[in-house]
């Protein structure tokens, strides 16, 4: 009778010995795929960061040279009424793609996520499109 408890107890430890070893290598396997995970999704955003820096600087250009051909052609105070009223207008929208470039510029220093800051890439381009169509319209 006691060789029986002798061989069951070590079955039993055998085989929790074996099921801690197989938790504790599950366990290994599951916090290494976690951390994988999100270092590959780092770096899938670091890469999708820079594409959009590039488009902001590529923003930040135009809206700088549309600038530029507004100051070239600033009315003067004997200038028509109407003439300074629809170059008021076209400097609006100037401000308004600044805006929107500035908007892009803090939600990548915010980190907001790259679909956000993709629409207001977007968004940018055509506040910046509505800008020149108003200068070439001058």
């Amino acid at each position: 009778m006691k060789k029986s408890r002798l061989n069951l107890f070590k079955s039993t430890s055998m085989l929790i010995s074996i099921v801690g070893v197989i938790m504790i290598v599950s366990t290994i396997i599951v916090v290494a795929y976690v951390g994988f995970s999100i270092a590959s999704s780092g770096i899938t955003n670091e890469i999708s960061s820079g594409t959009q820096y590039d488009e902001l600087a590529t923003l930040k250009s135009s809206y700088s040279s549309l600038e530029e051909k507004f100051d070239s052609i600033k009315p003067t105070s004997e200038s028509p009424e109407s003439v300074i009223d629809s170059y008021n207008a076209a400097k609006l929208e100037l401000t308004r793609a600044k805006t929107a470039i500035d908007n892009v510029q803090s939600a990548l220093d915010a980190g907001k996520s790259s679909s956000e800051v993709d629409n207001r890439i977007q968004f940018a381009k055509e506040k910046l499109k509505v800008a020149n169509d108003a200068y070439n319209n001058l």
